[in-house]
């Protein structure tokens, strides 16, 4: 089988950008139709490695760069970065960086467009796409009204319409629930069927066991092991290089443990949110949670999840609800002053010039000495005085994780907080929920980490349609809460 794409001695090492995610004389070989895994810890190199293939290095990202890189028998350092796009086509970690227009029915035309295609020929491309990705639903709306995964849906229908012979993936499951990645799956292994060329950079492992061919594993920017993924991967192999899973069901719990302060609770009343269309986003009369815990809320894309914490928060304009903790009532002022946010776009909530600065200032009264251990507990040191818009996505995460627990507010909230992490900042995370616990704090982890969630919580809350389905103790339901992560990843 012929190779599309020849890396050669690659080195490169970002302008003005922190140590780490560079590359130190990479050499590979993708033939054509391959499905490859490029999987290993944040700041390996997999993002920077697919910036190579995609022409945003040089183009895009400046740095020192050396090596070789072919695409289709074509130089890719000499390729305008419009002509790599008819080879190339990219799906990022987050699909809005990469939209140009307001409704769906424009942007996958776009890349058509831009290609100078004839119009006939792009509404059959675009029919083409939304039959073969059941995007019909998706059809003549405004993009800011979509899900994540629909997002994401749309950005991989922008690239089966402009139809190149290479497709880079970067994280694309990492804000998607399971029915969503399940979604992902299909789309990607279509594409396998229809001979494209798959990169995919992913710490997510298991919705790709039965798509991808190659599995390369990267390390400190070089490539350390290759697996043929037609055999049957190790497991515990895998976690040994800080790698997730392939298998869901072989997941377990944490060992058992006390509930402290089980007791007592937070009693939640008329926690009722419309939208401006008068669509019911939150529907609860009430609802009783353990204090002190480490409380996972579950359920769909959509399904009021993110409402739920926005409320809790006390941030909706229309919302007027109460939470009674102890012996105080609190409603949406006081509530804004005693829970804190960490959302699941974190760039929204990173303000200042260095990671630092931006922990101090969630401080009610500025403590170096506490804002180095939280800096050290979140192997955040090294990058202190670097500026937090610099940083990998997942980075990036455990500065605005750093923010909350500088805050040292009575109920913490977190939305997807290990989103696009590797294994072992996923459990680096899991232990900083666990010590806000020590703390007394009351943690609040929406989140489609099945791992996150074993190893970390101690309640859960199943939402669908705006209401609590289910609440259970985790540790007395753990099958129940693997069963439906696995029922909605098959």
């Amino acid at each position: 089988m012929v190779a599309v794409i020849h890396i050669k001695k690659a080195s490169f090492n970002y302008e003005n950008g922190t140590a780490g995610g560079g590359l130190k004389s990479i050499s590979l070989h993708i033939k054509k139709g391959e499905v490859v895994l490029l999987c290993g810890e944040s700041g390996c190199g997999k993002t920077t490695l697919t910036r190579l293939i995609n022409g945003l290095i040089p183009h895009y990202f400046e740095g020192k760069l050396s090596g070789e890189v072919t695409i289709c028998g074509k130089d890719a350092f000499k390729m305008p970065l419009y002509e790599t796009a008819k080879y190339v086509g990219s799906v990022f970690q987050n699909p809005r960086s990469q939209f140009f227009n307001v409704d769906t029915n424009s942007e996958l035309a776009f890349a058509c467009e831009n290609q100078g295609l004839p119009i006939p020929e792009i509404m059959e491309r675009i029919e083409n796409t939304v039959n073969h990705l059941k995007t019909q639903a998706l059809m003549n709306r405004s993009i800011f009204d979509l899900s994540g995964g629909e997002k994401q849906k749309i950005a991989c229908g922008c690239v089966h319409t402009a139809s190149p012979d290479i497709i880079v993936l970067d994280e694309p499951s990492s804000n998607l629930d399971s029915e969503a990645t399940k979604d992902l799956a299909h789309i990607i292994a279509h594409w396998k069927n229809e001979g494209k060329t798959i990169i995919i950079a992913e710490h997510r492992l298991y919705y790709l066991r039965n798509i991808a061919d190659r599995m390369i594993f990267m390390q400190d920017g070089e490539i350390k092991k290759e697996f043929d993924l037609k055999e049957n991967p190790d497991e515990s192999g895998l976690a040994v290089l800080g790698l997730r899973p392939f298998s869901l069901s072989a997941l377990r719990a944490a060992p058992d443990a006390p509930m402290e302060n089980a007791l007592d609770k937070i009693e939640l009343s008329d926690f009722h949110f419309r939208y401006k269309n008068g669509l019911h986003a939150l529907n609860i009369d009430k609802l009783s949670l353990p204090k002190g815990q480490i409380i996972a809320v579950i359920g769909k894309n959509g399904a009021g999840k993110s409402t739920f914490a926005r409320c809790l928060c006390g941030l909706p304009k229309r919302f007027q609800g109460t939470a009674k903790i102890g012996e105080k009532t609190y409603k949406k002022k006081s509530l804004l002053q005693n829970a804190y946010m960490v959302m699941q776009d974190v760039n929204h909530q990173l303000f200042t010039e260095s990671v630092l600065d931006e922990i101090t200032l969630s401080m009610k009264a500025e403590n170096a000495e506490k804002a180095e251990d939280i800096l050290e507990a979140l192997n955040l040191q090294a990058l202190k005085e670097s500026h937090p818009m610099s940083l990998s996505g997942g980075q990036k995460q455990r500065v605005a994780i750093g923010s909350a627990v500088a805050s040292e507010r009575e109920i913490i909230v977190f939305d997807e907080p290990t989103s696009g992490l590797d294994l072992r900042h996923m459990e680096q995370v899991s232990d900083s929920l666990k010590a806000l616990k020590t703390m007394g704090k009351t943690v609040i982890i929406i989140s489609h980490d099945l791992e996150l969630i074993l190893k970390t919580c101690d309640f859960v809350l199943q939402f669908e349609h705006g209401k609590v389905k289910n609440k259970y103790i985790l540790r007395e339901n753990t099958q129940e809460l693997i069963s439906f992560f696995v029922e909605e990843s098959l």
